[in-house]
Order: C-alpha cells, then sequence, then structure tokens
C-alpha cells in the first residue's frame, strides 16, 4: 500500500505546490501539515503562503523549495 508521503512525493514531481484542500479532495489526506512535516524531516524544504479563497477563507499554500529523500 502507498503511503500518503509517497503521494505526495509523486504529486510534487509535476507540481511545486499544494493546499489542505487539494490534498484532502485529490489524494484523501486529512492532515497535509503532519505530512508535511514528515517530509521536512526527511530534508524537504517547505515555503508556507497564507492565502484567501473566494470566500474569504485563509488557507496555507505549501510550495516545495527543496526535495529530500
Amino acid at each position: 500500500m502507498i503511503t500518503q508521503k509517497e503521494i505526495l512525493k509523486e504529486h510534487f514531481e509535476t507540481r511545486k505546490n499544494i493546499s489542505n484542500m487539494e490534498a484532502q479532495i485529490s489524494y484523501k489526506i486529512r492532515a497535509l501539515p503532519r505530512r508535511i512535516s514528515d517530509l521536512e524531516e526527511d530534508g524537504w524544504t517547505f515555503n508556507r503562503e497564507w492565502k484567501r479563497d473566494g470566500a474569504g477563507q485563509r488557507y496555507i499554500r505549501y510550495s516545495v523549495l527543496e526535495v529530500g529523500e
């Protein structure tokens, strides 16, 4: 079975960023901040940028800056 961390690694092969909502809808990942922390423990580096959606709700968009293991 593929892990959520592996799913995110595959995501970042073709895309440079992701939001929590995208992770939930596309990959059924409910704890994106924890999975990002897991990748950071493996040497990945991310930028966190606060954004607002069309309804004014704030969210974080995670952008990969450096790929680790």
